[in-house]
């Protein structure tokens, strides 16, 4: 179960493409918690979660390692075990640095002014450190890493709605520039860009 507007939905269903799985989507409306969510993640109580076999997986990265252990036929990660680590390196890096951009719209102020330099100092490090001069993080396809930095690809346009400016700027951040838009263009991601009205409606 997701949330429409949610870069989680995104990224599961687009990773359920990717490995061609059939699956059921249920929208979850975040205002008024159904009781299928408040059951299936009762320590949390907030999307995404998966449920298979009846059983619920919840919090992204783990969803997507779920996925990825469960229909292991069109690996998101790469089989070298030292490409593998650094894969989950990343995976976890946008989990944990990921949320700060998101903060943006909710400031004010100093302090608006403070995660804008945590943002762009996280983009930095992905910038030099993450992508090199790959297409994707993976290389020249898509994985597991391009689905868990996937909400890179729209909040920018949100962000700069809101506040007037560009964070993810081409001349500074060439590499993550170009990737937002290889990103957007992979054929499974396409059919499941999020609603750009709905995520300015939602943040401003």
């Amino acid at each position: 179960m997701w949330a429409r507007s949610s870069k989680w939905n995104s990224n599961m269903k687009s990773q359920t493409k990717q490995l061609s799985i059939a699956y059921e989507y249920i929208e979850e409306d975040l205002s008024n918690k159904s009781p299928l969510l408040l059951q299936c993640n009762p320590v949390h109580k907030k999307i995404p979660v998966l449920i298979h076999s009846g059983k619920p997986i919840c919090e992204s990265s783990v969803i997507l390692e779920y996925i990825e252990e469960i229909w292991p036929q069109n690996s998101l990660l790469p089989c070298d075990p030292y490409e593998r680590a650094i894969a989950r390196f990343w995976i976890k890096f946008a989990d944990d640095k990921g949320p700060i951009v998101w903060k943006i719209c909710g400031t004010r102020g100093e302090e608006r002014q403070k995660v804008i330099e945590e943002s762009l100092e996280m983009l930095k490090t992905i910038e030099e450190h993450g992508l090199g001069d790959k297409k994707f993080f993976g290389g020249d396809k898509i994985s597991m890493v391009d689905i868990a930095f996937g909400g890179l690809a729209y909040w920018p346009g949100v962000i700069e709605k809101v506040l007037g400016r560009n964070l993810l700027e081409a001349h500074k951040f060439p590499r993550l520039h170009a990737w937002t838009k290889n990103f957007k263009e992979v054929p499974e991601i396409k059919e499941n860009l999020l609603d750009f009205g709905r995520l300015l409606k939602r943040e401003t």
